[in-house]
């Protein structure tokens, strides 16, 4: 059965491109009547810089829940906040403060069309917005009440199901006796992936939220695991899910301005402080870099260690909000030595986040250590200026003592840390400075401060500098930087937008970094710099494109070096892109992508790559039915010239995968609405690769040059 779909997947595919593409070239003479959705545009884009950031798998939920939950429930013009409208990611605080004053000089909005008159409100940018706002004289009563809440309160439910359905090496059988003998050859659980999670929402005013998860070779029936993998396993053996996350949460009810109860984010300042969710950076949106913290908020994603758990609180009064918070809980960590007494950890080695619990030895990494923290901050806010106080102690279970190696000789090392930061915002004129300076307990020092100006009505600038001292010891800090951390960074970033004319506009930046210490496999100092410049044009309100450049350029080991000290290389690795989307009637929107990648090491050529797509996105007339469609092309020299490009999938889950080596894959994803309550989801995906006797790496690895992915999910509205 594999065969032939291989078979029939890869016919004729340079037919298949030539006829896309002349149904590409026929369709924009048309004058379709559906639009395109830029917002969705530039979300994408800024999770693909997300996931080539970081190895891991990430859940993006928290980044786009407020979108989510805005779409629904789009914020009336005439009595949004401001608060309110920095959530909507698309907006910098000149252009905030600009709608609040045409509404507070000229009155009420009367129709959305008024945005067209408001400084800084582009095409590009309404369209953005649109799908998230709305007009209305009369402001929406919510009243606080037992009735209302069962009335009014929307109860959701997601289930979730997934397999890779080829066999897989850590699936494979086993004998007991080799088992027995290398008890991590083999993953203990079901390849397969369940998802449950339930939330009651009260107009984001009352929250009660539950997530449970099962990745793909972890225990579900502890009463399958081999007997002699039991023995070792011990009391981390239980049935059920691996993960469990809760919370009740309460917010802008008189002065309480939020309460959490359960696991919870914190978001203060530019997070170079305390910022324990993900966050955004660099992207094409070249000037949106300041940071809009939402303070206290329930988690509502799956990332196993990155949360807190325990309570916080936000209370306003007047121009003052104060916030407190409490966690304990326990996270992954690497055990270093076990007492054999009371088989107990004596120190940990290192924490981990990949939240995978699959074999003997992850297993007993899992909840190691407990980590607690408490703490606070102190915001004040008036007009067009805030300042902020942030300040928390926390503290490891067990000490934490890495194994020493010349360029980790500054990490934190021990039990205890305390942090402080103090963050502004100042908007003068058209000019909006912002900042955090932050300090550790062992005196590392971190700050970044920047500013965002509109000298122009078309034009808009960007300036950002950071300061990360290479011993800044932080376990909750998020700013924006060019590597993981925020320690061991300076660098100086500067972004314009500019609207050339009615429909193109240029977005380029420029970030030049240095590393003052040394990294793991860069052993000296080092530098770096990041350049993208991107044209696009809204031809119509039905066809969006637009060109891109980007270029990466570091410093690594090279492989030549002597035994002990490797000399350093330069790296440069240039993208370049081409992507449109269009809407051919107001059923169906393709979307194209070619994207070539070159990458150099020294003074040596080292590989190409490239990557080709065709989505097809229809949705039915009555909106029961949808379906959205990918064939792609992909042709990389290695894995270092792989390009990530997200795809679409069911709600609430992200697919962002990496394209390299030679082959082909694509997606199908079927939403099928049963009733305005009842929702289903069916997605296949299926790579091959033509280059390759076999898929994947360590017990992940696939037999065969073929990997296939189904996914089902249900979902469920009261």
């Amino acid at each position: 059965m594999e065969l032939l779909f291989r078979k029939i997947w890869g016919y004729k595919r340079t037919l298949l491109l030539i006829v896309v593409m002349s149904f590409v070239v026929n369709s924009l003479s048309q004058e379709p009547e559906s639009k395109i959705k830029i917002d969705e545009t530039e979300i994408i884009d800024k999770i693909e810089n997300v996931a080539e950031s970081t190895e891991s798998i990430l859940d993006y939920t928290d980044l786009i829940d407020d979108l989510k939950y805005f779409r629904n429930n789009p914020l009336n013009l005439n009595f949004v906040t401001a608060d309110d409208l920095q959530k909507l990611v698309f907006l910098n605080n000149i252009q905030i403060y600009n709608l609040i004053a045409y509404r507070e000089t000229y009155g009420d909005f009367v129709t959305i069309y008024e945005l067209q008159s408001i400084e800084g409100f582009d095409r590009e940018t309404i369209q953005k917005i649109l799908p998230y706002v709305y007009v209305a004289r009369e402001k929406p009563k919510i009243p606080i009440s037992f009735k209302g809440v069962t009335k009014y309160g929307r109860h959701d439910l997601i289930f979730r199901y997934q397999r890779i359905l080829q066999e897989q090496k850590g699936y494979a059988p086993i004998d007991d006796s080799a088992l027995f003998e290398n008890p991590n050859s083999r993953y203990i659980g079901s390849p397969d992936k369940i998802y449950l999670r339930y939330g009651f929402n009260y107009f984001n005013k009352i929250r009660i939220g539950f997530i449970a998860e099962k990745d793909a070779g972890e225990i579900f029936i502890k009463s399958k695991v081999n007997d002699s993998i039991a023995k070792i396993i011990g009391s981390k053996l239980n049935n059920g899910f691996d993960f469990y996350s809760f919370h009740v949460s309460l917010k802008d009810i008189g002065f309480l301005k939020a309460l959490t109860v359960g696991d919870y984010q914190l978001e203060f300042g530019q997070g170079l402080t305390l910022w324990s969710g993900l966050s955004f950076g660099k992207s094409s949106d070249a000037i949106n870099l300041k940071r809009f913290a939402r303070g206290v908020k329930p988690n509502t994603s799956a990332n196993e260690n990155r949360y807190f758990r325990g309570v916080a609180t936000t209370i306003g009064i007047k121009h003052f909000n104060f916030s407190a918070f409490y966690s304990s809980h326990k996270v992954d960590a690497n055990i270093a030595e076990i007492d054999t007494l009371d088989n107990e950890s004596v120190f940990i080695s290192s924490l981990q986040e990949s939240g995978l619990h699959r074999t003997p030895r992850e297993l007993e990494y899992k909840k190691a250590i407990n980590i607690k923290a408490f703490g606070g901050n102190i915001t004040y806010k008036h007009k067009r200026f805030n300042i902020g106080v942030t300040s928390y102690y926390s503290k490891l279970g067990k000490d934490l003592n890495k194994e020493y190696q010349p360029y980790n000789q500054f990490d934190f090392n021990g039990s205890e840390n305390i942090n402080v930061g103090l963050d502004y915002s100042y908007l003068f004129n058209k000019i909006n400075f912002f900042g955090e300076v932050s300090v550790s307990q062992n005196g590392g020092l971190a700050q970044l401060h920047g500013f965002t100006a509109s000298p122009h009505p078309l034009l808009y600038l960007t300036l950002l500098y950071r300061n990360y001292q290479k011993n800044y010891q932080n376990f909750f800090s998020n700013a924006f930087a060019e590597g993981s951390n925020n320690f061991n960074e300076r660098g100086l970033y500067a972004g314009l937008r500019f609207q050339l004319f009615p429909k193109w506009a240029l977005s380029a930046y420029i970030d030049n970094f240095n590393f003052p210490w040394l990294k793991y496999r860069v052993d000296a100092p080092s530098r770096g710099s990041e350049y993208l410049i991107q044209l696009e044009n809204i031809y119509s309100e039905n066809v969006f494109y637009y060109f891109r450049f980007r270029q990466k350029n570091k410093q690594i080991n090279s492989a030549y070096g002597e035994q002990h000290i490797d000399e350093l290389i330069n790296t440069r690795k240039n993208y370049y892109r081409f992507h449109i989307e269009y809407a051919i009637s107001t059923s169906i929107v393709l979307k194209n992508r070619i994207e070539y990648v070159f990458f150099k090491e020294g003074n040596y050529y080292k590989g190409t790559g490239y990557l080709i797509y065709q989505d097809v996105k229809w949705k039915s007339r009555s909106g029961k039915y949808s379906l959205a469609f990918r064939y792609s092309l992909f042709d990389t020299d290695s894995y270092d010239e792989r390009i990530y490009a997200y795809e679409n999938d069911v709600l609430y889950a992200f697919s962002v995968p990496a394209y390299y080596y030679k082959g082909n894959r694509g997606f199908i994803l079927f939403n099928y609405k049963l009733t305005s309550k009842i929702s289903f989801w069916v997605r296949f995906a299926h790579t091959y690769l033509s280059n390759r006797s076999t898929f994947g790496t360590d017990l992940d690895e696939i037999n065969g040059n073929s990997k296939s992915e189904i996914k089902l999910q249900m979902r469920i509205k009261m």
